[in-house]
Formats: C-alpha cells, sequence, structure tokens
C-alpha cells in the first residue's frame, strides 16, 4: 500500500495541530501501530512548529509566508518531509551540525526540537531547501501494523 498527501500551510500556530491531525487520521486508517504513530505525530509537530517560528521574516501577515508538509507511507516506511522558504541554515553543513548536536537544558522552554525528532525517527536529514534559502528537515521510521490492519496483505 502506498498513501502520500502534501499541504501547504500558513506559517501560523494554527496550522501545526491540522498537519498533526491529518497524519494521525491517515495512519489509523491505514492501520498502523498507534505507537508509531504517536512519535511521528510528536516529531511532526516539532518540525512544524520550527516552520511557523524561523520559516520566514516576521511579516507573517504576509501571504507568501507559507511552509510545505508532504508524507509518505509506503510499504514499511513512513517519510515525512516539512520545508520553508525562511533563512534556512547559514552557514552550510556545519551550521546544520551544530544546530542538531546541541541539547538544550533539561528545564528549557525552546531547542529541544531538532534532537526529539532524532530521537523519534529512524533517520532524519536537516538542510537547506535550496540555494535562495529555506529549510527542510524530513525523518523516516519503519512502519508496524496493528494486527488488525484490513489494508495490508499479510
Amino acid at each position: 500500500m502506498s498513501i502520500w498527501w502534501s499541504l501547504h500551510l500558513r506559517r501560523e500556530a494554527a496550522s501545526v495541530p491540522l498537519a498533526r491531525r491529518l497524519l494521525l487520521g491517515t495512519m489509523e486508517t491505514a492501520g498502523v501501530d498507534p505507537d508509531i504513530s504517536y512519535d511521528l505525530s510528536v516529531a511532526l509537530t516539532e518540525a512544524c512548529a520550527n516552520a511557523v517560528e524561523h520559516g520566514g521574516d516576521d511579516t507573517r501577515d504576509d501571504p507568501s509566508a507559507a511552509y510545505r508538509v508532504t508524507a509518505y507511507l509506503d510499504g514499511e516506511r513512513c517519510r515525512i518531509e516539512v520545508s520553508d522558504t525562511g533563512p534556512g541554515f547559514s552557514g552550510g553543513a556545519a551550521a546544520v551540525s551544530a544546530a542538531t548536536a546541541r541539547t538544550a537544558p533539561a528545564d528549557a522552554e525552546h531547542g529541544r526540537g531538532l534532537c526529539l525528532i532524532r530521537e523519534l525517527a529512524d533517520h532524519v536529514h536537516i538542510g537547506s531547501a535550496s540555494a535562495r534559502g529555506g529549510a527542510v528537515v524530513s525523518f523516516d521510521k519503519i512502519i508496524k501494523w496493528r494486527n488488525d490492519t484490513p489494508l495490508v496483505a499479510v
């Protein structure tokens, strides 16, 4: 079975739960194990929150202030990609490495999103969306299916 969808969302906080609910609904309908669905939904929430917070300049009223979420559920793997049109990671691969390597203090309210995504997913890629800027966070996870899944051939 193969399912994919893509959303073009405004950089508003209200868009984050929309993406999360769509992912959870897709996973439940497809018969993905709830623990896997939950891990992926938390990782997606963190990636979307980063796109809303850092994915452009501070003119959030600008209609072009948007980000994209794409999810692929293909066979035994789910891949999610969140891309924005913000400044990206200036400094190239070294800046990406530094951003994902640092850990926030346990009581910090910010700064743990990328580390959390790395813990919840099997494979993570963080980089620039294009030469013109923007960031892309993509991650995937091996799928486990519920025992009563009707859509998967046994």
